[in-house]
């Protein structure tokens, strides 16, 4: 008898990470959280921590931050995943962006390593509506984005986790990319009205000039570097070049991809729309 997998897992208490490492230690697998408060420290800034992490790992989710649009991400990927190739995990699966060259950049260095790699192309995950920079947004009644009527994919991140899992502990995926989305595309107001109407409140929507909206990050503390970031991806990837589905969840795992609308009314249920409630 085989002795369990063991994955390390980057990112491993965010959106998608946490989820992969609950999917994974439920297949039986001996999984490592990377992250720079776990059990072996990882951090993308520190080299140092790259190795230690990757001390009899087989396979390794890739989740890198602050994101893959950042210049020096490619160098970044490549070096640890030929770390990782020489240390013995072969095995690497990239989560990875839509529309993104800087993302694309990221794809090639991972597959430059040698490694038996893997790349899933997330569209924008619905949990950001719960569990990212837009909950406060949502619960004081109002999201403003410098985003119009562009249409997105929304992907539940519980999706992308079974997508991730199911490709790290099984074969057959090497080389492959696989585009993740949901099954309907919706623009922003859709989205937020979808939300509104799941707890009975009104949830408006304002499309901001670019220039507005770095500036409103500007007042309440964002460093310079994050606001660029943030306004590239809404500015450049959310024009309209994402407004497709893909058909990545069904290659993967046989069925279609969670529908937004499901998502919203389980989230619902949590209470975390709730103004002034504890989730």
């Amino acid at each position: 008898m085989t002795s369990p997998a063991h994955t390390l897992v980057l990112g491993g208490t965010g959106k998608t990470g946490r989820r992969v490492v609950r999917r994974l230690t439920g297949r039986g697998h001996t999984v490592r959280i990377g992250s720079r408060s776990g059990g072996i420290p990882f951090d993308w800034d520190d080299s140092t921590t790259w190795q230690p992490a990757l001390v009899g790992v087989d396979a390794v989710y890739v989740s890198y931050q602050p994101d893959l649009a950042v210049p020096d991400a490619p160098e970044a990927i490549g070096a640890f995943a030929e770390l990782a190739v020489r240390t013995g995990a072969r095995r690497l699966v990239l989560l990875s962006g839509r529309g993104e060259p800087e993302a694309e950049a990221c794809e090639k260095a991972l597959a430059a390593s040698g490694a038996e790699w893997t790349v899933l192309r997330a569209s924008f995950f619905a949990q950001n509506f719960s569990e990212g920079d837009f909950l406060g947004p949502v619960l004081d009644g109002e999201l403003e984005l410098p985003v119009g009527d562009v249409e997105e994919p929304f992907i539940d991140a519980d999706d992308i986790a079974e997508v991730a899992a199911t490709v790290l502990a099984e074969g057959g995926h090497t080389g492959r990319t696989y585009d993740l989305t949901g099954p309907r595309l919706l623009t922003f107001a859709q989205a937020t009205a979808e939300i509104g109407t799941a707890i009975g409140r009104e949830i408006g929507y304002v499309t901001v000039p670019a220039e507005a909206y770095a500036a409103g990050l500007a007042a309440h503390g964002v460093p310079a570097d994050v606001t660029d970031l943030l306004t590239y991806l809404f500015t450049h990837v959310l024009d309209g070049r994402n407004a497709h589905l893909g058909d990545g969840v069904r290659q993967v795992l046989g069925r279609p991809a969670r529908d937004f609308t499901d998502y919203v009314a389980e989230t619902a249920t949590t209470g975390v729309w709730t103004p002034g409630a504890t989730s």
